[in-house]
C-alpha cells in the first residue's frame, strides 16, 4: 500500500505512469528527476503520509526504496 501511494506521488511529480516506478530506481539517474522535483516528491511524501523527514535523511534519499524506508522510520 505504501509503495503504491509513493508510486502515485512520484508519477504525478515526474509526469510518468506509476507502473514505471520501481523500488530500486534512483530518482535522478533512473527517473530523470532534477533537484526541484526530488524536493516536490519529498514534500508530497510528507503531506500524503503525514510524516516529517529530517533534513539529514532527505539528503540521503537517492532511491525509491530509501524513500520508503524514510516513511517507515517516521
Amino acid at each position: 500500500m505504501e509503495f503504491e501511494k509513493l508510486q502515485m506521488i512520484i508519477a504525478e511529480v515526474l509526469s510518468i505512469e506509476p507502473e514505471e516506478v520501481r523500488p530500486e530506481m534512483s530518482f535522478v539517474d533512473d527517473l530523470g528527476a532534477d533537484s526541484l522535483e526530488v524536493f516536490q516528491i519529498i514534500m508530497g511524501i510528507e503531506d500524503s503520509f503525514d510524516v516529517v523527514i529530517d533534513e539529514d535523511a532527505i539528503a540521503s534519499i537517492q532511491t525509491v526504496e530509501q524513500a520508503l524506508q524514510a516513511i517507515g522510520e517516521n
